[in-house]
């Protein structure tokens, strides 16, 4: 496995007028050279992220380029109403520039959806480790080997940047406009259950036993906060020099200002440790199994102790967390049921569904 994400040539159904970007770009960024390619990261699920190399010469080998950025755009077909909002994302992180360090150098927007069928943004690129759903070989026997005792590290080290986060001041910049009037966890669990309802296909279980204990069992919320509401390694941008050191967050897609235990809920529902079932193993997106990093009790305890908080019982978090993954999943596998999108890892997704389901029916029947 390479240390660094590996871009493809762009799935079917999912090009764009590359012409038409790069006439764009070259009017909105200056001093670009002349030869403009585009190549598709295959990771993700939900907003499509694709690399442009300009170089000086078109038939330049891979690594010679000039100057590169990522543009992240919605996908095609339906879409949940405020699940791909590309002028909220492109909003977030141009606030967080030269305030949060770990957020990537924001270059453009584009509202008009006639160019490629639909809003994106420009951003830099930022070279470094992504971990998948396991570590790379480099990392594990190479030089640059992380020990147990490492990884534990670079957990404190993630937590560590949720936690600055959570303290941003964002009360007086253009995220206060990102605030809504009400409770927060009220809105969140009202919101996620209307829609996995609009969401939910024929194959998949109705979930109404978990919607009804959220709704039943949510708690105040404890503060306001800009959250990222994705945080988790597969978008987090290690250094390649340094793995243990954090150079970036990725996917703000979801970002707001709400609760911040749901947020640290919302990243505890990716973190799938050894001991868990072998389906959550299946579905592993970042290698949280491996030996040294802490377990998901030991990551909530970390990060109260980090951020001043406290919580008497986790678990209606991580309840919302996992349910807000499997509507997630949902709204993927709704595309893909109804033809609107071609991409064979979806097929699956309304097993994932039931899964969720099933072990979160179980998580709540023991609590009486």
């Amino acid at each position: 496995m390479s240390l660094k994400d590996q871009s493809i040539e762009i799935r079917e159904g999912e090009q764009f007028d590359n012409a038409a970007v790069e006439r764009y770009l070259r009017a909105h960024i200056g001093d670009l050279p002349p030869h403009m390619s585009v190549r598709q990261f295959p990771g993700g699920a939900s907003n499509l992220t694709y690399l442009l190399s300009f170089t000086d010469s078109a038939n330049d080998a891979p690594g010679r380029q000039s100057r590169q950025f990522v543009l992240r755009r919605p996908p095609t077909g339906k879409k949940a109403k405020s699940a791909h909002d590309m002028k909220r994302e492109y909003t977030v992180m141009s606030a967080l520039n030269g305030h949060y360090r770990l957020v990537p150098k924001m270059h453009v927007f584009c509202e008009d959806e006639s160019l490629i069928g639909g809003e994106f943004y420009v951003m830099e690129k930022l070279d470094g480790i992504i971990l998948r759903n396991e570590l790379p070989t480099e990392l594990v026997t190479g030089e640059q080997k992380l020990s147990p005792d490492n990884l534990r590290q670079l957990c404190m080290n993630m937590i560590d940047g949720l936690v600055d986060l959570h303290k941003f001041q964002w009360q007086d910049t253009a995220l206060a406009d990102l605030k809504k009037d009400g409770d927060y966890v009220e809105r969140q669990i009202s919101g996620w259950n209307d829609r996995f309802v609009k969401a939910r296909t024929p194959d998949v279980p109705e979930c109404d036993k978990v919607m009804q204990w959220l709704d039943d069992h949510k708690p105040k919320q404890v503060d306001s906060c800009l959250i990222h509401n994705d945080y988790r390694f597969d978008n987090i941008v290690l250094d390649e020099q340094n793995p243990m050191q954090i150079n970036g967050v990725l996917d703000w897609e979801m970002a707001t200002i709400g609760d911040p235990l749901m947020d640290l809920g919302n990243s505890l529902a990716y973190w799938v440790q050894a001991d868990d079932p072998q389906q959550f193993h299946m579905m592993r997106r970042q290698p949280s199994h491996a030996p040294g990093m802490m377990t998901r009790d030991e990551l909530v305890e970390y990060y109260l102790k980090q951020s001043g908080r406290s919580v008497d019982n986790f678990t209606f978090y991580r309840v919302y967390g996992l349910f807000r993954l499997a509507v997630i999943i949902q709204q993927i596998y709704y595309r893909f049921y109804h033809g609107q999108t071609k991409d064979k890892r979806f097929a699956g997704f309304g097993f994932v569904v039931k899964f969720i389901d099933d072990y979160l029916q179980k998580q709540i029947s023991e609590l009486g």
